[in-house]
């Protein structure tokens, strides 16, 4: 009786004892992650690079007397835009005046001295045809002569000299465009050459200079070949303004700084309303040749990991929701954000299924059931 007893009660051991292998086993075995999911998808993704950016005049003249003198004469207001040819300073005029009238009278006599030694010589001549005079009278008569016409020659350069002088003292705007604050004022002595008066800077259109390196000038040669109206543009130094207007590459220089590595780059604007102005800082947008259709997630659906960026996607490629599935870790290359999301170079396809909200402690190939993650609260 005792064996029988035994012998049934085996297998019950058995099934006891598999049946809390089985609970132990589900009790080690994590439940399903709940998650949240989207579709990546392709859509036009148009970005730019970014350089910083000054602004500057492409006409930028600085006003100094080439003669000197006390200001007598200021004849514009300060800021205004003016045209080229104005008289904008005016220099004591009096001893250059009289140094004209001076120049001319000199003139005066010299060209009466050549009329006279002239006239001698012509009649030196005729009296040599007759035998009535020496003909050593004739050549000093001759020598006079010429004399007198480099004494003409040198009062005719005295009077243009003087004149020019003259015209020294009438400052003029040598560009048109927007002159500055004076350095001067009413009464000011000024040097030759020395005394910086204003400066006058062209507004209509702008240069915006950027620096890049010279890895890029290749591609910036192309630009200006093939330059469009959305090629180029400016944000103002708010940060939040961007210029209203296109511009495209006005000039490369002319070669790269050895020492930097580096080149300057000019790009015009149009400048109508002369909201940029000299010496403005701004952001020059470069539109990146890789835009176009891209692969674009939710930006808060990429982790990074020592300087590497991943996403978890579903292996199941459906949106049904409550459905569980396993999650793959994919390793992703990004292209340039676009407010909350963000562009894949490389690493997903349209059509995966991303994994949005949840993965905080998601590993690879872990469980997930889809469509039951609390989205996050906004800060």
């Amino acid at each position: 009786m005792k064996k029988k007893s035994i012998f049934w009660l085996a297998p019950f051991a058995m099934l006891t004892w598999a049946s809390c292998k089985d609970d132990a086993k589900k009790q080690d075995t994590p439940p399903p992650t709940p998650v949240n999911i989207t579709e990546a998808q392709t859509g036009d993704a148009v970005y730019y690079d970014q350089y910083q950016a000054t602004v500057v005049s492409l006409n930028n003249v600085e006003l100094r007397s080439q003669v000197s003198g006390f200001i007598t004469g200021m004849f514009f207001k300060e800021g205004d835009v003016v045209t080229k040819g104005k008289p904008l300073y005016e220099i004591d005029r009096r001893k250059f005046q009289d140094a004209l009238v001076q120049a001319q009278a000199n003139l005066a006599n010299a060209n009466a001295n050549l009329t006279k030694a002239q006239k001698d010589v012509d009649r030196y001549n005729m009296l040599l045809k007759n035998d009535a005079v020496a003909r050593q009278t004739v050549d000093q008569a001759t020598a006079v002569y010429e004399t007198s016409k480099g004494q003409v020659a040198v009062a005719k350069a005295a009077v243009a000299s003087a004149k020019t002088d003259l015209s020294y003292a009438t400052i003029t705007a040598p560009v048109t465009g927007r002159i500055g604050i004076s350095q001067v004022r009413l009464g000011s002595q000024v040097g030759a050459g020395t005394t910086l008066l204003n400066t006058v800077s062209s507004e209509n259109p702008i240069g915006v200079d950027v620096v890049i390196n010279e890895q890029d000038i290749n591609r910036f040669y192309d630009l200006q070949k093939n330059n469009t109206d959305s090629t180029f543009r400016l944000q103002l130094s708010d940060g939040v303004t961007t210029y209203n207007k296109p511009g495209k590459i006005l000039a490369i220089d002319r070669g790269v700084n050895n020492q930097t590595g580096s080149i300057k780059v000019r790009v015009q604007f149009p400048n109508e309303q002369a909201l940029l102005k000299d010496g403005m800082s701004g952001v020059l947008k470069v539109l990146n040749n890789k835009s176009g259709d891209r692969v674009i997630i939710p930006y808060r659906a990429v982790t990074e990991q020592m300087g590497e960026f991943f996403v978890f996607v579903t292996k199941d490629t459906t949106m049904a929701a409550k459905k569980d599935t396993i999650a793959l870790q994919r390793k992703v290359t990004l292209g340039p954000r676009l407010n909350d999301k963000v562009v894949i170079m490389l690493g997903i396809k349209p059509g995966d299924m991303v994994i949005t909200d949840g993965f905080q402690r998601l590993r690879d190939s872990g469980m997930v059931t889809t469509g039951a993650a609390p989205m996050p609260t906004k800060k």
